[in-house]
């Protein structure tokens, strides 16, 4: 599954991190950005709860490939992840608080410049109130870490 990831890390790379690191798991996109920002080789941006914010800077960069990190409950193992290309999200049965603005900022994205969109989707164990991850999706994001921080140098 990483493979295939690896083989979209070529060229101008943003990494977009979306979550609400007030309700525990669902924050997981949000802090695997704030985790890598300073130290891969790839715009990463956290995004929070308000993805559509950054539409005009994804438009302006022109990103060969484009990573959206997200929660969202797929009826996976807690912790679990998939990775998804942006038109394999459209039949998805997927259940997220940002499953609406996820489908219109990827839609609007397409219309407007070419790039490859990855969406990496991280099945919760909670969106319970609360600022801490549940282990199962700890251990994911630790994994995904790793996996980013060694990726070569890409030109930007």
């Amino acid at each position: 599954m990483l493979d295939h990831l690896k083989l979209h890390l070529q060229g101008k790379v943003i990494i977009l991190g979306i979550g609400n690191t007030l309700r525990s798991d669902d924050g997981a996109g949000s802090v695997l950005a704030s985790r890598i920002k300073d130290s891969v080789p790839f715009l990463v941006w956290d995004a929070g709860l308000n993805p559509e914010n950054y539409l005009n800077r994804i438009i302006k960069e022109k990103p060969d490939t484009l990573v959206i990190i997200d929660a969202a409950d797929f009826g996976g193992v807690a912790g679990e992840f998939r990775i998804r290309e942006a038109g394999e999200l459209q039949t998805a049965n997927l259940f997220s608080t940002h499953n609406a603005s996820l489908s219109l900022l990827i839609n609007y994205l397409q219309s407007n410049i070419k790039t490859n969109i990855i969406v990496i989707i991280i099945q919760p164990k909670t969106i319970a109130l609360g600022e801490t991850l549940s282990p199962e999706v700890s251990a994911t994001l630790n994994s995904l870490q790793d996996f980013f921080h060694v990726q070569p140098k890409q030109a930007q």
